[in-house]
């Protein structure tokens, strides 16, 4: 009986490491494409914990549903189960093996967090370090040879790009270029490196796709770093709630190849600055025109708090106004 209840729960685990696998590359799935360097970082971290979880989850209910049938007490049997004493033996395995797991899960996030370079809200110092984003490149991300991605990564210049972020709108400024934008552009497979600036409360720069958030600290000049590696159109948001209009405070990121980039900054270098279309001044100026009222079958709820930042002037404006 001893013997049957052994080779039963050594295959239940084999089985469940198996689905514990097949859960961890399943959860790859779950997120929106790979767009960064580091979001391969991200998501390896996150499958591990959904197999680790998956294993955990198994381990638990399987043993439970083993006892609850096999084990169970016969009808009417009201007896008391047997007395049955500790054994220290197994409380020391079952302190010591989640103790080293949460452990060896916190170094691996910590980890892949400082690889990521990203910054908190309480953080008063700059970051400089370049070299903490090559590591986000350790494994191949497609079947280019991984010594000539890095070697290109080595050697493309990085793009300067001032971020302020206000309520309610980003803007991108190219200093190289003298182009401002409420739209951002990327050159791909080239990094990125954001000085952040908030203009008056707290914001998230946030793009899912890219993996990355970072806080932008009002009176703080935060620099962050991104490393894009898919072309393709991402909505980058406003992740940290900002005041009334924060959920339309979101543009476009636009991942070009270089070429094309730098035919999109000749362009917009040759457009004359004008205010942009701004979706949260546009809705308080005729709310103000509306005596401060809301109309039926209008999106103006009035404005509890402060009235919108003025409309950014800018070289280019994104051709999507919002994503609601």
């Amino acid at each position: 009986m001893k013997l049957r209840a052994i080779i039963t729960l050594t295959v239940y685990g084999i089985l469940a490491a198996i689905a514990s696998l097949w859960m961890a590359k399943q959860s790859y799935s779950w997120f929106p494409p790979e767009a960064s360097a580091e979001s391969k970082l991200i998501d390896d971290l996150f499958a591990l914990f959904t197999g680790l979880g998956t294993f955990i989850y198994l381990g638990v209910i399987g043993p439970f549903f083993y006892s609850l049938i096999f084990h169970r007490a016969a009808k009417y049997d009201l007896s008391d189960g047997p007395a049955i004493e500790g054994n220290t033996w197994l409380e020391v395995i079952w302190t010591a093996v989640p103790l080293v797991l949460v452990i060896s899960l916190a170094l691996a996030s910590y980890r892949t967090y400082n690889k990521m370079a990203i910054r908190g809200p309480m953080d008063l110092v700059h970051l400089h370090l370049p070299q903490l984003m090559e590591t986000a490149y350790a494994l191949p991300l497609d079947d280019t040879p991984q010594l000539q991605i890095q070697n290109a990564l080595e050697t493309a210049p990085v793009e300067h790009i001032d971020v302020t972020a206000r309520q309610w709108a980003w803007i991108f400024r190219y200093p190289e270029q003298n182009v401002t934008s409420t739209e951002l552009h990327l050159p791909v497979n080239r990094r990125a490196r954001f000085t952040l600036h908030s203009e008056d409360v707290l914001h998230g720069f946030y793009i899912p796709a890219f993996r990355v958030e970072q806080y932008v600290v009002p009176n703080q000049d935060i620099d962050f770093e991104v490393t894009p590696i898919k072309t393709g159109t991402y909505r980058l948001r406003d992740s940290m709630y900002s005041g009334t209009y924060f959920a339309a405070n979101q543009t476009d990121a636009v991942v070009q190849p270089v070429e094309e980039y730098r035919q999109w900054l000749a362009a917009a270098a040759a457009q004359t600055p004008t205010p942009a279309f701004n979706q949260a001044a546009s809705e308080y100026a005729r709310g103000q025109a509306q005596g401060g009222r809301a109309k039926e079958n209008t999106a103006i709820k009035g404005w509890a708090t402060i009235p919108p930042a003025p409309p950014p002037v800018t070289n280019y404006a994104s051709k999507q106004v919002s994503n609601k």
